[in-house]
């Protein structure tokens, strides 16, 4: 009986479009994980949010004459001591505090996955030496590096992700490292070694893809734990002073606390939501990939 016959190919003899199955399945399972998708939900949001923000907000550096108002409906998140609108400031430092954890999220999971793929294929005293190196950058406090670099490097966006990203692989990489490890003695990359294939080719095409759920998954905690990293330099005054964030907000507002308490308490509520949602969607994204879950 053919695909299109039995009714698991793109459409029936009637040309009705058919999800595939595969992709049912994982729709499937990730309606069973709520807070999951209300992770992806809380991402989808901000993500839009910070897409928009060009057509919806004013000037973030823009004083008035109005400086520390509770919120009204002129500014439904209040002013700060300089009279620039909170909401203003709220969405464009969702572009920088997004922007950040993204590319810096992303360049950590690709230095940890480069660096476990090598350490746990070839083994030996590469091995031994790349996890040395790991373990000492796990056991140092990341912020605090992350501070003393900043200063030494100075301020800026694209240095702020360098090094946040430059401090964040080496969880990744043990991941990585134990997941090759159970991989590289599989019939299949055994099979690709027999016929001559260099080492780079096997790792790329054959461990690899098959190590891509864990890989997507831990990069969605990553962006998360950017997220965080780059609001606590830029609450320390380590942020890019050109560009509004919410760490930089964040930073505005520690004088105010008593008497503004809407300058901390919006920033701090979307940072705490954008990380929730990161991490419940990676969780999401565990239950979607995992393929135990479809034996149950």
């Amino acid at each position: 009986m053919s695909a299109h016959a039995s009714g698991v190919g793109p459409a029936n003899r009637a040309g009705v479009f058919q999800v595939p199955r595969g992709l049912r399945v994982l729709v499937y399972r990730a309606r069973l994980n709520r807070l999951g998708l209300l992770g992806v939900a809380l991402v989808a949001f901000f993500v839009a949010m910070a897409f928009s923000v060009p057509g919806l907000s004013f000037d973030p550096f823009a004083t008035t004459n109005e400086a520390l108002q509770a919120p009204s409906v002129r500014h439904p998140m209040g002013t700060d001591d300089l009279g620039r609108d909170i909401l203003s400031q709220l969405l464009w430092g969702s572009r920088v505090s997004l922007s950040v954890g993204f590319v810096a999220g992303v360049l950590a999971t690709a230095v940890g996955v480069l660096v476990g793929a090598v350490s746990g294929y070839r083994g030996g005293w590469l091995d031994d030496l790349l996890m040395r190196v790991t373990e000492v950058f796990m056991i140092l406090p990341r912020l605090l590096l992350a501070v003393v670099a900043v200063a030494l490097i100075g301020a800026g966006m694209w240095n702020t992700i360098f090094v946040i990203g430059g401090l964040a692989w080496p969880g990744m990489a043990r991941l990585i490292r134990a997941e090759v490890m159970s991989l590289r003695s599989r019939d299949f990359v055994e099979a690709a070694r027999s016929l001559g294939q260099p080492q780079w080719r096997i790792i790329a095409r054959e461990i690899l893809p098959n190590a891509l759920p864990l890989v997507i998954v831990n990069a969605s905690l990553e962006i998360g734990a950017a997220i965080i990293l780059e609001a606590g330099l830029s609450f320390l005054g380590l942020g890019d002073p050109n560009r509004m964030s919410w760490g930089t907000i964040l930073n505005n507002a520690q004088r105010f606390l008593e008497d503004a308490w809407w300058m901390s308490v919006f920033p701090g509520t979307a940072i705490f939501l954008t990380v929730l949602g990161f991490n419940f969607a990676g969780d999401a994204l565990n239950d979607v990939l995992d393929p135990q879950m479809g034996a149950a």
